[in-house]
């Protein structure tokens, strides 16, 4: 699946990559050129990112969902331990 970028976000970087070479570079780059070197930064690099990202939320879910029971656990047949607990300290 190849990442795409929304239009003003693909402005925007594609501007970035501008200033970047200004202030870093020796050279400038144009405008031209900075898109191209976007497209291939997505498609060739971008797997690499989208597919770290996609693992790191994996395993943060599994972590979530393994202390599901944890969290939303409920005592079982509570009922009664109630009133006894109660009738202890009456007596």
């Amino acid at each position: 699946m190849p990442i795409e970028l929304p239009k003003d976000q693909r402005t925007q970087a594609i501007q970035s990559i501008e200033r970047y070479f200004r202030e870093h570079m020796d050279e400038p780059i144009g405008n031209i050129a900075a898109g191209g070197l976007l497209g291939f930064f997505l498609e060739e690099i971008g797997p690499v990112v989208y597919n770290k990202a996609v693992a790191d939320v994996q395993e943060r879910l599994q972590q979530r969902v393994s202390e599901l029971d944890l969290e939303v656990h409920e005592d079982e047949f509570a009922y009664w331990r109630k009133y006894e607990r109660g009738a202890r300290g009456k007596k």
